[in-house]
């Protein structure tokens, strides 16, 4: 077995820090080539050191110097700034984890796409965003997209692609969130803390907020239309507490292929890094029997209105998907600077949308002016909010 060359983007967030682990833990399998984080200079050097990176890239210029000296005992070759992030991409490997979060992973993300090899697509917002542009990079240099979130992982563990014809729905399983039971009129009270308790997945604050709101699963939405040949209305959200069967395909002949596994992201990380193959990971395996039963509902579209302005997003097409996303991750951002309540973040979101006018996103400049005109829109709701 060749040893494969690894690349993560991102490697300092929640889903970087376990793909590091996985690689650590698997010399025989593979090497580190470059690893980029923000601005976490301690954290970027630890993971740096357990993978043996042979470059390490940091986007916050001021962390170089830290950084510098934390490596200083390694051979690591070390850069800082938003170009050194893109040639952490740019460096070659075999896979190329793409794990920045937000639209910030964009760049990185076309510059690992330009390669022409593996994927493993953590950065949901570069399908949101920039579907068209992305899919264009990837097919032109032949490179292969694998899905890491936990739910495309899912469906494409089922998807038979040479069958897609036959495909009659795909259904995204969502946790629901700690907000699943309350009313409109409880969500309206809730506190950050409570926003950041999920109650089965360790992740970061933003992917957290996002999985309250349930923001997530409308963008996984998106990145599920732009990853399989469905359309749209094909395209299910089912809410399942348990987060054991974690998506599902369904088939004009009746049958249903569910991927199943504790919610624990190693196991799709452990897909991507090495498909075709698979790899052993630490993970929970699975007892059914002590679990006892495993539930369903549907989504509230009402207490939960970030699934319905996903949807419409999506049917809309051009920029309004990059227009979402710029506009949730400002209205998240002022929600955990504790600025708007929790309710206000699907509502400035929805402003931003209906202020600012359909465009096309078929160029990357394009799509970074819709996600600047969101961003400074998204910022003025927020100013209106606070001087209420």
């Amino acid at each position: 077995m060749s040893i494969r060359r690894v690349s993560i983007l991102g490697a300092t967030g929640s889903v970087g820090a376990a793909a590091a682990i996985l690689v650590a833990n698997a010399p025989e399998r593979f090497e580190a080539v470059a690893i980029a984080g923000g601005r976490d200079a301690e954290a970027l050097a630890k993971t740096a050191k357990l993978v043996n990176a042979k470059f390490v890239a940091i986007a916050d210029t001021k962390q170089y110097a830290p950084l510098r000296h934390l490596l200083a005992d390694t051979d690591a070759e070390v850069a800082a700034g938003d170009d050194a992030v893109v040639e952490a991409a740019k460096r070659p490997a075999d896979v190329i984890v793409s794990a920045i979060v937000g639209a910030a992973g964009l760049a990185p993300t076309l510059a690992a796409c330009d390669q022409g090899t593996v994927v493993a697509l953590a950065n949901k917002e570069s399908l949101v965003c920039a579907g068209e542009v992305a899919l264009a990079r990837a097919r032109t240099a032949g490179a292969t997209l694998m899905p890491v979130d936990s739910e495309h992982s899912a469906i494409f563990q089922c998807f038979e692609v040479d069958r897609a014809h036959a495909v009659e729905r795909i259904t995204l399983t969502a946790s629901g969130g700690p907000f699943r039971t309350l009313t409109l009129a409880e969500m309206a009270h809730v506190h950050l803390e409570d926003a950041l308790k999920h109650p089965n997945w360790d992740m970061g604050a933003k992917i957290t907020i996002d999985s309250a709101t349930m923001m997530n699963k409308g963008l996984e939405l998106i990145e599920a239309a732009r990853l399989f040949p469905v359309p749209e209305d094909q395209i299910d959200v089912l809410v399942h507490p348990q987060s054991i069967i974690h998506s599902m395909v369904s088939y004009r002949d009746g049958s249903v292929l569910a991927q199943l596994g504790a919610p624990d992201m190693q196991t799709p990380i452990a897909v991507a890094l090495a498909w075709p193959d698979r790899m052993e990971t630490p993970t929970d395996r699975l007892d059914l029997a002590a679990l006892g039963q495993l539930t369903f509902e549907a989504p509230d579209p009402i207490r939960f209105p970030a699934l319905r302005l996903a949807r419409e997003a999506l049917r809309a097409g051009g920029d309004r998907p990059a227009v979402l996303n710029a506009a949730n991750e400002v209205a998240v951002a002022a929600f955990l600077a504790r600025r708007i309540g929790y309710l206000d973040i699907a509502g400035v979101v929805e402003d931003t949308l209906n202020i600012l006018a359909t465009a096309p996103a078929d160029t990357l400049d394009r799509v970074q002016a819709a996600d600047s005109a969101a961003r400074t829109a998204a910022t003025a709701a927020i100013e209106r909010l606070e001087a209420a």
